[in-house]
């Protein structure tokens, strides 16, 4: 599983858990808030109403009750007011308390009764919970359910004592039926599922985004690292926190390493090639020391000359090659036309084509802009055009190619020499790799150092371009390409 999924994974898991128990809370505290409102309301109604009453319940005769006083007449005409209050949004159509009061014995002396029920005056209410503590001088309050397995059905009664000085003459309770605030606990519990449910969503939107944007930086550091491994040259990506601060991390790990193994590498190369021309210098001065031919002498000067030259041209390039490999990116960059700047490198080559027989010829010119380092094109391109005139026989032609195509812009050369086998083309621009060049006649097939085709690869991977060769038959083409300019 992918570590964008197993991050979304976890964030909705451990979102949707602590969404699951917060909305639970909630829910199950909105219908106990309800009640606790209710009763609030009923006891402050209870004690009004029991304030109201006592006079009357005080001049009652013993065994009477309260049918028709002017208490119970206020009640009547209370439960037949019509009533059409918008509450928030809710229509109130109905008037629901219940009223009745009991005697000092328990005996209920009034009742305004229930919605459509039967008065209870003259019932025993003594045992009733409400009616009984009230009695005693304590809080007296009760649910009961008028259908014991419906909740909604709960019915909440709310005492009060009535009073003559200290002594209680009796209770007036209030009841209101639960179901009258539904409509509100509904709507309540909605809202809060709603805002739940955007919450949760919100949530989620949020570890989204999160999770894309880590999951986007670990990608663009594993892409680093696999460009890397294969050789591109590339800046650590920029990225905060942590993970640019690894990023940085592995970029400076990555030049140590480089940097490490180049100098090992190069060490070991350099070595190698220093030791034919060393040994050849060693061998014709130990030679001059004797009485020789003049013309033997001049033959082993020109020697010495020869792989001194030699030295110092693999020292000068293995120097430029090693700068350029330091570069991270370029530091002059403009348009320029690819085809002028290679016209001006074989204008400068011309003289030394002439001088070992070859022509340089243009094959297919046409302008090409490119966005890059003047110098270091004309670089790569001398470099291609010295390596194509090594490798062409007396008498052979050099073919330039300038064009853009949808592929990019391409520089190409093409000699007529011998070419590459097939299994040396891939390590072409190797540092030190190379094949023999063809000599001229008398003369031994001389070996080059390879480094003129690396500084090459060098320059196309600054330009963020490549180079590609293949066989031509004869001969070999040699191909820079970068991207087009625009």
């Amino acid at each position: 599983m992918k570590l964008g999924l197993r991050l979304l994974l976890a964030f909705f898991l451990i979102t949707g858990i602590a969404a699951f128990f917060v909305l639970r809370v909630f829910v199950q505290e909105v219908r106990p808030s309800v009640k606790e409102v209710m009763e609030d309301v009923l006891v402050d109604t209870a004690n009004i109403l029991a304030e109201t009453v006592s006079e009357e319940l005080a001049r009652m005769p013993a065994g009477g009750t309260l049918e028709h006083t002017a208490f119970a007449e206020r009640l009547r005409a209370y439960a037949a007011r019509p009533v059409g209050a918008q509450i928030w949004g809710l229509k109130k159509q109905t008037l629901d308390y219940r009223v009745y009061v009991t005697d000092a014995g328990g005996r209920v002396v009034f009742d305004s009764g229930a919605r459509g029920g039967a008065s209870a005056v003259g019932e025993d209410y003594s045992r009733w919970r409400d009616v009984q503590r009230t009695l005693t001088g304590r809080y007296g309050a009760r649910a009961t359910r008028e259908v014991q397995t419906d909740e909604d059905s709960s019915v909440m009664y709310v005492a009060a004592p009535v009073k003559q000085g200290e002594r209680i003459i009796g209770v007036l309770t209030v009841a209101k039926p639960l179901r009258t605030v539904q409509p509100f606990v509904e709507r309540a519990e909605r809202k809060i599922l709603l805002s739940g449910a955007w919450l949760l969503g919100l949530s989620l939107a949020v570890g989204v985004a999160v999770t894309g944007w880590l999951v986007w930086s670990v990608r663009r550091l594993r892409r680093y690292t696999q460009e890397v491994q294969f050789g591109e040259r590339r800046e650590p990506p920029a990225l905060h926190g942590e993970l640019g601060e690894l990023a940085g991390a592995m970029g400076a790990m990555r030049e140590r390493l480089e940097g490490r193994q180049h100098l090992e590498q190069t060490v070991r190369a350099l070595t190698h090639e220093l030791k034919s021309p060393m040994a050849a210098i060693a061998a014709a001065a130990e030679l001059l020391h004797d009485e020789l031919p003049a013309a033997d002498r001049e033959a082993f000067a020109r020697e010495i000359q020869a792989q001194v030259r030699r030295q110092r041209d693999l020292v000068e390039r293995l120097l430029e090659l090693s700068k350029l490999e330091q570069r991270r990116a370029l530091d002059h960059v403009k348009p320029l036309d690819l085809a002028d700047e290679a016209a001006r490198v074989a204008a400068r080559a011309e003289l030394r084509a002439r001088q070992r027989g070859v022509a340089l010829q243009w094959a297919r010119r046409e302008p090409a802009l490119v966005n890059g380092d003047a110098e270091l094109l004309e670089l790569a391109a001398g470099n291609l055009l010295d390596n194509a005139i090594d490798f062409s026989p007396e008498g052979g032609t050099v073919e330039l190619s300038v064009f853009r195509d949808a592929e990019g812009v391409h520089l190409a050369v093409r000699d007529h020499g011998p070419g590459v086998e097939d299994f040396a083309l891939p390590r072409l621009g190797e540092r030190f790799f190379s094949t023999p060049r063809p000599a001229a006649a008398g003369e031994p097939p001389r070996k080059g150092t390879g480094l003129g085709l690396a500084i090459v690869g060098e320059v196309a991977a600054l330009h963020q371009g490549r180079m590609r060769f293949a066989n031509a038959a004869p001969g070999l083409r040699a191909e820079l390409l970068l991207p087009a300019a625009g």
